[in-house]
């Protein structure tokens, strides 16, 4: 029997199936007053526990996990051995769950006496500043900012509203971070871009004088770099998520709530669209431009523009070592073999103008 959630007032230790079902907007199969303390792995929950399944494949293991209950799609609500909450988004609604039963930590709003302001600064009263943070002259913090340890906070940056810094970012000066972005740790942004002249065999610096400018909510993951532009500003949209180790170069444009996986590469001057998906290990080079909703598979290498939406990849996946090896000598016989074959088309060609002019009238 499948039941509408009803409304109740929320528990903070344990939820009831009805109080989850009203916290993600689902719908019960099963014992509404069942409680949940917490969440697991389909293969590792415990009793008293809420699993997560959103694929068919592992539909199976319901018959045997040990959690007391499932989140899952709506569409597949009947099939559930076991107590459930159906949901239009079973990630979305996971989220949800976790955000109550695990709340991130928020520091006291409180200045630490080993941080180092400048009196030149602007720091709102509801602040956190953690122990041995640098700021700036000109710089300035608006209500509910929080620095981590060890943040260095540079000339004439801004940080909106509710903008989190875990520890050991650091911003050079001139950079911009919108409402509730969310920096982790080793995170440098507004470094200089990688801008040399060569004169005679040695590399001159081109000064590098434009800021970075960062859209509200905003994540960026650790040690992920952004330079700061040549002239003109690097511009990242709202919404965008950046995970690790990314390399975002000087002068680039990222468009609003597009998302880039680990590892990825993106040189100077290039324009990324709206809700683009760029996979992990992707190198993208400079002064090009990418359309709206494009999506780069993992490992793909992006040489030209790309003006219409839909899915790209590139590159040859990982083979047993004897196909590799064998793979790699064609290769490298490419460009024979196109010789090869147009030699071949044309005396096939000739040959039939050949026999075509024999025939009798």
């Amino acid at each position: 029997m499948v039941q509408q959630s009803t409304t109740s007032v929320l528990s903070t230790a344990t939820l009831s199936l009805t109080e989850l079902a009203q916290l993600v907007q689902g719908q019960i199969k099963g014992d509404p007053k069942l409680l949940i303390s917490g969440v697991g792995t389909i293969e590792q929950a415990h009793p008293g526990d809420l699993t997560f399944v959103e694929r068919p494949q592992y539909f199976e293991h319901l018959a045997t996990t040990q959690a007391s209950a499932v989140l899952m799609p709506m569409a597949d609500l009947e099939i559930s051995p076991l107590p459930a909450i159906g949901v239009k988004n079973p990630r979305l609604a996971l989220a949800k769950v976790l955000r109550h039963f695990y709340p991130q930590p928020t520091p006291k709003m409180s200045i630490h006496p080993s941080a180092v302001i400048s009196p030149d600064a602007s720091i709102a009263e509801q602040v956190s500043i953690g122990a041995h943070c640098v700021i700036a002259a000109g710089a300035k913090l608006e209500t509910g900012v929080i620095l981590g340890e060890g943040c260095s906070i540079g000339q004439d940056c801004q940080l909106g509203q509710g903008t989190r810094l875990h520890p050991r970012v650091v911003l050079y000066a001139k950079v911009t971070l919108g409402k509730n972005c969310l920096i982790h740790s080793g995170a440098v942004i507004g470094s200089d871009g990688f801008g040399f002249a060569n004169h005679g065999g040695q590399w001159h610096k081109v000064p590098q004088v434009g800021g970075v400018r960062i859209g509200d909510w905003v994540e960026i993951g650790a040690n992920t770099c952004i330079d700061r532009g040549a002239i003109n500003d690097t511009v990242i949209e709202q919404g965008v998520i950046l995970d690790n180790l990314i390399q975002i170069a000087h002068n680039v444009q990222l468009g609003a709530h597009t998302a880039i996986a680990a590892c990825v590469g993106i040189a100077g001057s290039t324009k990324i669209g709206q809700h683009c998906l760029i996979g992990g290990g992707t190198m993208i080079t400079g002064h090009i431009n990418i359309a709206d909703h494009v999506h780069f598979l993992g490992g793909s290498q992006v040489a030209n523009s790309v003006s219409t939406p839909g899915a790209y990849a590139s590159g040859i996946p990982a083979k047993p070592r004897s196909v590799w090896a064998k793979n790699v000598v064609r290769f490298h016989q490419l460009n024979e073999l196109a010789l090869r074959v147009k030699k071949l088309e044309r005396q096939i060609d000739a040959n039939v103008n050949f026999d075509l002019q024999q025939e009798p009238k």
